[in-house]
């Protein structure tokens, strides 16, 4: 739990807004107006559509959506939490943050390119009331006529590092050996520290990106006023990228 706290703490502190309020701070106890000025300048670079975008083009250089016929063959696809959640209340169905994962999971497996598809049991420790996310994958997946003895879960798994882990242990489970090939599934913003840190586990890794934010050409977003302006949407982005950036640098990739 101290440890899942620090993840999360940390990239909001070292956040636009989070520096923002402690400059603010700083401001209330000593009266110097550079740190209003300073907040400011700072809320006004991350919050415009220019520099998020070109965060989210870092984050996901080199990646591009790959077809399903390019990829090789492995012996599973690992589709990593992130896409849906179950909401409150008594209904069972899955409300999509983002389906990307899943579906680019359901259709490698569709395209035979492995036999077993395993989804990882993302979890928070402060929503233990709450099915692993792997779980509603899972019976979606069934829903969708996968054979359920080629679908596989995780126990609850709460960052990526567990997540790897986690497939590290089935995998030596299912397979009974050291020849642990997958492709890997996630979001292009989060590939290279997942491809990194599921390497760092002995595991050979097809990188299967999805859910791009990137859309138009830089030299276009450029051309555009409206990406000038401070808006809440560029500076959320902004604070996302951050914490990916944050992410890598504790993992080391």
């Amino acid at each position: 739990m101290f440890t899942y706290l620090i993840t999360k703490i940390l990239p909001l502190i070292f956040s636009p807004l989070g520096i923002v309020l402690i400059l603010l701070i700083f401001y209330i106890f000593s009266k110097k107006a550079k740190f209003v000025y300073s907040a400011f300048l700072l809320l006004f670079i991350f919050s415009n559509g220019i520099v998020s975008g070109s965060l989210w083009r870092f984050l996901e250089y080199p990646w591009k959506r790959l077809d399903y016929n390019v990829v090789d063959t492995a012996d599973g696809i690992v589709v990593l939490s992130g896409g849906g959640i179950l909401p409150v209340g008594r209904s069972k169905v899955i409300e999509w943050t983002d389906p990307d994962r899943f579906f680019a999971g359901i259709n490698l497996y569709k395209a035979e390119k492995a036999t077993k598809l395993i989804f990882t049991g993302g979890a928070s420790p402060l929503s233990l009331n709450r099915p692993p996310e792997g779980d509603l994958y899972l019976n979606e997946a069934i829903s969708m006529g996968i054979p359920r003895k080629d679908i596989f879960t995780t126990y609850r798994v709460f960052n990526t590092l567990q997540e790897a882990k986690a497939i590290k242990k089935l995998l030596n489970k299912e397979l009974n050996s050291s020849q642990r090939k997958i492709i890997l599934v996630t979001s292009a913003f989060h590939m290279k520290r997942a491809k990194r840190v599921f390497e760092k586990e002995g595991m050979n890794v097809i990188p299967y990106p999805v859910d791009f934010k990137t859309t138009d050409k830089h030299s276009n977003a450029l051309r555009n006023p409206l990406k000038w302006m401070p808006n809440a949407t560029y500076l959320k982005k902004s604070s996302m990228a951050i914490r990916e950036i944050i992410g890598r640098i504790i993992y080391g990739s």
